[in-house]
């Protein structure tokens, strides 16, 4: 079966950090583009950044440069959503999705979604 898995969302005041991982079953992370994507209450979702299967990084959103990286685990299977100086607007649904590339900030070059961790951002 083929899955991937969000894990470490929750609760974390404006400023903090936080660390989302994305667990992939059943594929080979590594041979593959990881994006992750975020959707807010009322809103539509949005890419966030992207890394490709040569290890090139897209930014989709202005505000992620200098607060969230990427980065992968072989060794695990998983890619890794660091987010640092969060914000009360980060607040979301964040998704990861492996597939075949980033150029698509819709996510249109994915084709594996995990179901989302929430995080919300908040004193």
């Amino acid at each position: 079966q083929l899955q991937l898995v969000e894990s470490g969302g929750g609760l974390v005041q404006p400023g903090g950090s936080l660390r989302l991982s994305c667990a992939a079953s059943g594929f080979i992370l590594d041979y593959y583009a990881i994006g992750w994507f975020r959707q807010a209450p009322g809103k539509e979702r949005e890419g966030i950044l992207c890394v490709s299967d040569s290890d090139s990084i897209t930014y989709y959103a202005d505000s992620v440069p200098g607060r969230f990286t990427i980065s992968r685990d072989n060794a695990k299977n998983t890619a890794n959503l660091q987010m640092n100086s969060l914000k009360p607007e980060d607040t979301a649904i964040y998704y990861c999705a492996a597939g075949q590339y980033c150029s698509d900030p819709t996510g249109g070059g994915m084709d594996y979604w995990g179901e989302g961790a929430l995080v919300t951002v908040s004193s």
